[in-house]
């Protein structure tokens, strides 16, 4: 039996188009490949958990010996976003996609946040977060009036400069939204935007982003560890992305490089159960942004990480490294998040290496495995392998 495991999202590391891509739009996509033909990248430890023996996988060098098991996961959800893709973690599958707004909200769901929040909108048109502010800063600086936008994911964002609407006041905002939000309008995330800069040529997102999620609509493994007297740890946005629902502690974090340090940390700390961990800077400031420069050199960061975390796990931990969704930096056709597959990457002293697991149906087989390992009761999808993977 498992005392910790370190649960490690990847946000937005797909490794390839799944069968399905092409109802999303993204056939052909793959954020693995993209990166990995890059000079920035570097994936040897990455390798030796089985990064590249995994299905599907062509790029990189597959390595004899992996010291960990490892499975490529399919998702069963229908969506490709970052609530569905965590909940389906979790072991929360979602049948129906969450609601998009390809076409701006509609004018009588404005008048009524207008109303409750003393505030009009500008925009209400799916947007990229860095143009949108270029585009209409100046003239919400002008007239205070708020900049809503969309994408192809299920989220209301609300972009406000700091010196305009302060920030405590944006995040009011989005709590009075998020109530609003709901039935047929009810999307995965409310996000507050805030920016500063003095013109539309320097304007530029701060990193007081907030995320207010619609409530898990049943328990997850969160709820199970916590039901069996263990701790769970978020780090990053998994407290947003779950709206608190099952999370004992928040450690928030302002990107990579602070969420690494902080998971360091963390191995160094006494406790049983989990630490959920997101890594969000893969998604927001190169998968989204198209830059596979930057996605290479982060995916560097964390394969360069990987020694230092490895060396402190104790008898008994178990480290699994994952994703959530794709979001191909080289894929121009959109700046949205991608529909692929995602690692699933399995180490510890009681784990057996070279386990190739092949694919699997369904993100829910983490939820399963965390729960096998950790002892506890909870297996909604049955796909558990940890049975498969233990010594």
């Amino acid at each position: 039996m498992a005392k910790r495991v370190f649960l490690i999202v990847l946000d937005s590391f797909g490794i390839g188009a799944e069968p399905d891509a092409a109802l999303f739009g993204d056939e052909g996509t793959n954020t693995l490949a993209a990166i990995a033909a890059h000079p920035n990248f570097k994936g040897n430890h990455l390798a030796e958990l089985g990064m590249f023996n995994l299905d599907g996988v062509t790029c990189g060098a597959p390595v004899a010996n992996p010291l960990g098991s490892f499975a490529r996961l399919r998702e069963a959800s229908a969506g490709k976003d970052t609530t569905i893709g965590h909940w389906e973690i979790a072991g929360l599958l979602s049948a129906d996609p969450l609601p998009t707004f390809p076409n701006g909200f509609p004018q009588e769901l404005l008048d009524e946040f207008t109303a409750k929040t003393g505030y009009k909108v500008l925009c209400n048109k799916p947007y990229s977060g860095t143009d949108v502010i270029r585009d209409y800063g100046e003239e919400h600086v002008k007239t205070g009036a708020l900049i809503i936008y969309t994408s192809a994911d299920s989220v209301f964002q609300i972009a406000a400069h700091e010196s305009i609407v302060p920030i405590e006041k944006l995040y009011e905002i989005c709590e009075q939204a998020r109530a609003l939000l709901v039935g047929k309008y009810g999307v995965g995330r409310v996000i507050a935007r805030p920016f500063t800069g003095e013109n539309a040529q320097t304007f530029t997102r701060t990193p007081r982003r907030h995320d207010y999620s619609l409530v898990p609509p049943h328990d997850t493994m969160l709820d199970a560890i916590q039901a069996a007297g263990k701790e769970t740890i978020g780090v990053g946005k998994i407290y947003d992305i779950f709206a608190g629902k099952g999370i004992g502690e928040t450690i928030r974090t302002s990107g990579n490089t602070e969420g690494l340090k902080v998971t360091l940390e963390l191995a160094d700390r006494d406790f049983e159960g989990l630490a959920f961990v997101n890594l969000v800077d893969f998604d927001m400031l190169y998968g989204h942004r198209r830059d596979v420069a930057g996605y290479a050199a982060a995916a560097a960061d964390f394969n360069d990480w990987l020694p230092a975390f490895m060396e402190k796990m104790r008898p008994g931990d178990v480290l699994m490294v994952t994703a959530d969704h794709g979001c191909d930096p080289s894929y121009t056709k959109t700046t949205d998040h991608t529909r692929e597959y995602v690692p699933f990457l399995v180490y510890g002293d009681e784990i057996r290496g070279g386990v190739n697991l092949h694919t699997r149906y369904s993100f829910a087989t983490i939820a399963d495995t965390v729960c096998q390992s950790l002892q506890v009761p909870y297996c909604p999808a049955g796909c558990g392998v940890y049975d498969e993977i233990c010594k």
